[in-house]
């Protein structure tokens, strides 16, 4: 069988496209990616050393989506993944649309004429932002903690459920996810082929791209270790505010689930894939547990708020347990360990890719 997966240059894409081939022998895995993200350029090369056909192409241009002829499985991992593009001054908002909202419609096009399976990487940035502020929170230790009675559907003990309030403000990028998403389910009711929308959580492991707005965790140790400036931002400046962590490896035997289930009658279409409460780290925490591996550095602190930070998310991810045995095992000791050891290996990995 053949899988074709768009961002396979990406940190999630080519650490599916490597995991993906170690759960089932005979598979051929083949890719494009537009080699945006400075470190892709990367990961196109060594991909193609471990025997992986990859091609430079657009997730737009239908030709580069069928130069590999028909695949049997269509994986999207392609984005620009900032919570702050289209805002930031880097990316205009209609190129951030662009990429992740119009470039999924010849993905589906792709899918409609083929018949095959469409796996869509979402984001736990599709919930809303007033509703994500508004959770009631302690403080335990150095972190936001969340408290038992909360006055909002979608939150259970466990964190964000798929039934949390997706309504606007959820960022651009948020908006830009939520329409693919909406998109997908669509194009798969209506022309009759499998569609599977994950929403991830924060992703993280060894060769992340160093982006403190795509993956926090990477660019915190990195910069930790080369004692570069690190600031908490918002919320007071203590460095309160948590996330989930998972490494994308454990996504895999989940995205073989989904293809073997075919059209998935009774199953939702619709799921969060996260690491769960057992992941969950503030940054505070995360410099603590720096200062053990490394030794000290100092962290400066900027109470203000920014418009698109949340001071708690973490998703639940019962549902996909329940109706997927998904179950994430690598712990977060053991991702922040891989991260450290690739940032001792990699000290330019912090200029190389950002």
């Amino acid at each position: 069988m053949k899988i074709l997966i768009t961002g396979i240059c990406g940190f999630a894409g080519s650490t599916l496209a490597r995991e993906l081939r170690v759960h089932r022998e005979g598979v051929q895995i083949v890719g494009i990616d537009n080699l945006s993200r400075r470190g892709s350029e990367e990961n196109f090369r060594s991909l193609r050393a471990e025997g992986f056909d990859v091609r430079r192409g657009d997730v737009r241009e239908l030709p580069d989506l069928k130069q590999f002829g028909a695949p049997d499985w269509l994986i999207d991992a392609a984005a620009n993944p900032s919570v702050l593009a289209g805002v930031d001054g880097k990316t205009a908002p209609a190129e951030l649309l662009d990429h992740n909202l119009v470039g999924t419609i010849p993905m589906l096009e792709t899918c409609r004429e083929w018949r095959i399976p469409f796996t869509l990487l979402s984001t736990s940035r599709v919930y809303s932002i007033p509703g994500l502020r508004s959770l009631r929170l302690a403080t335990t230790a150095d972190a936001f903690t969340l408290e038992a009675r909360q006055t909002q559907a979608g939150i259970s003990a466990g964190g964000i459920t798929e039934s949390f309030s997706t309504e606007p403000p959820v960022s651009l990028y948020g908006a830009s996810k939520r329409c693919a998403e909406l998109l997908a389910l669509e194009y798969g009711e209506t022309f009759d082929f499998p569609i599977w929308i994950n929403r991830c959580g924060v992703l993280a492991g060894a060769g992340q791209f160093g982006k403190a707005d795509q993956g926090i965790f990477s660019f915190w140790i990195h910069s930790w270790l080369q004692r570069q400036p690190l600031r908490y931002l918002g919320f007071g400046g203590h460095g309160r505010q948590v996330r989930d962590c998972l490494h994308p490896s454990d996504i895999a035997p989940l995205l073989w689930r989904q293809f073997d289930e075919g059209m998935g009658a009774g199953k939702p279409k619709v799921i969060n894939v996260a690491g769960g409460m057992t992941r969950t780290m503030s940054l505070a925490q995360l410099s603590t547990w720096c200062a053990a591996a490394t030794g000290p550095h100092q962290v400066s602190r900027d109470g203000g708020d920014r418009a698109f930070d949340l001071p708690w998310v973490v998703l639940d991810s019962t549902l996909a347990e329940m109706t997927w045995n998904f179950s994430p095992k690598i712990p977060l000791e053991a991702i922040l360990r891989e991260i450290l050891d690739h940032a001792r290996a990699r000290p330019d990995w912090l200029d190389l890719s950002r």
